[in-house]
């Protein structure tokens, strides 16, 4: 029945809530160990997916203000015109004037990586520099990477490089937690399995340091997707997800990355487990789509970059692998400009793969 809210009192009113409660409950339609509603995960875009279009900061924000996503991680310092706080506090305003969260992020900050470049000075001087422009935003978190798959063929290792990463992320913890941003480490590019990322954080400090979960990644590290989440999840800041494709080649496995939806992954079930582990962090689609990347272990040379053997979970991940079937990667049509081509190309993924997830109930605003 229905009451006017202006004819009840207030204790009226929690008594008449409390008693549907009841009713709900013995219907059977509410259980009272679990709450009536979850909140939808945030959506959003890192601006990787689209960079063929060259965009700085100010395009990338009107972009996700058309788009209608809740979060936007821009995870590269050069697509600032400008690091001055004056002008980094004008975009901060113009993302809060659409309601838009932003992350930021970075390249390497490990001093001894086969990826790090001096553009920001030292790699303490970088991570300062990305800690100040976070913090001027208002992100939350400063994504950065340790390096690729090639630096696990250094010397000393990927062992070696987290120990260097460790050093430089200690020396920023008082900065960090000072201006209140969080730095979030990418397992990248094959550079760390789920497992060795936990021991990186765990060693510099969960306090301030915390996982970029990448699930198209998981793969060139030889693990499930879902496996990355599980062991992530409770240390993850921030994200740049997509989808992978996967299949028996002739020297081991072939990955290849796809828009949401359209791989192998199951992401009801991931998205699911997602929201218990990590319901508060941005779900950000990072499509990079249409290139094969084999996995060459069958040959003895792969091996040497995993010195302590098979990473945990692979018996799992090769039986994801073999179920899948080869696919064509993706080549622009003949005869049309090829870089409005890719720009295209790179949006319709991105595209697509918001409203799959949107399909899926992510995402808190309305179209």
């Amino acid at each position: 029945m229905f009451i006017p809210c202006d004819s009840i009192s207030r204790r009226q009113f929690t008594r008449h809530v409390a008693a549907t409660g009841v009713m709900l409950l013995a219907s059977g339609r509410l259980r009272a160990d679990e709450p009536s509603a979850k909140p939808k995960l945030k959506l959003g875009f890192d601006n990787f997916a689209v960079r063929g279009m060259g965009w700085k900061a100010q395009e990338l924000i009107d972009y996700a203000a058309r788009l209608k996503v809740d979060s936007l991680l821009i995870s590269d310092l050069g697509a600032f015109k400008s690091l001055k706080d004056s002008e980094l506090a004008k975009l901060r305003a113009r993302a809060a004037d659409q309601s838009l969260g932003i992350h930021v992020g970075t390249w390497s900050i490990c001093p001894t990586s086969t990826q790090f470049k001096k553009d920001w000075g030292t790699a303490k001087e970088h991570l300062t520099l990305g800690i100040r422009v976070a913090r001027q935003l208002g992100s939350p978190v400063l994504r950065v990477i340790l390096g690729t798959h090639q630096d696990r063929l250094t010397l000393g290792g990927i062992d070696a490089r987290i120990k260097d990463t460790v050093e430089v992320l200690r020396s920023v913890r008082t900065k960090a937690m000072d201006a209140g941003v969080r730095i979030a480490v990418e397992n990248h590019a094959g550079d760390l399995h789920s497992l060795e990322l936990v021991r990186l954080i765990e060693a510099a400090g969960k306090d301030f340091v915390g996982a970029n979960i990448d699930s198209g990644n998981a793969a060139w590290a030889l693990e499930l997707p879902l496996t990355n989440l599980e062991n992530l999840g409770p240390y993850a800041l921030t994200t740049s997800l997509r989808d992978t494709a996967i299949w028996p080649s002739e020297h081991g496995f072939t990955a290849q990355w796809t828009a949401m939806g359209e791989g192998m992954v199951d992401w009801k079930t991931y998205f699911a487990r997602f929201a218990e582990l990590c319901p508060d962090v941005p779900v950000h689609i990072e499509t990079i789509s249409g290139f094969p990347h084999e996995l060459r272990f069958n040959d003895e040379q792969f091996w040497k970059a995993w010195p302590h053997g098979k990473p945990e979970g692979f018996q799992r991940f090769e039986n994801w692998a073999n179920r899948g079937q080869a696919r064509e990667p993706h080549r622009a049509l003949q005869g049309i400009d090829s870089k409005r081509a890719e720009q295209q190309y790179q949006r319709d993924e991105l595209e697509r793969s918001l409203a799959y997830c949107r399909s899926l109930g992510l995402g808190r605003k309305r179209d």
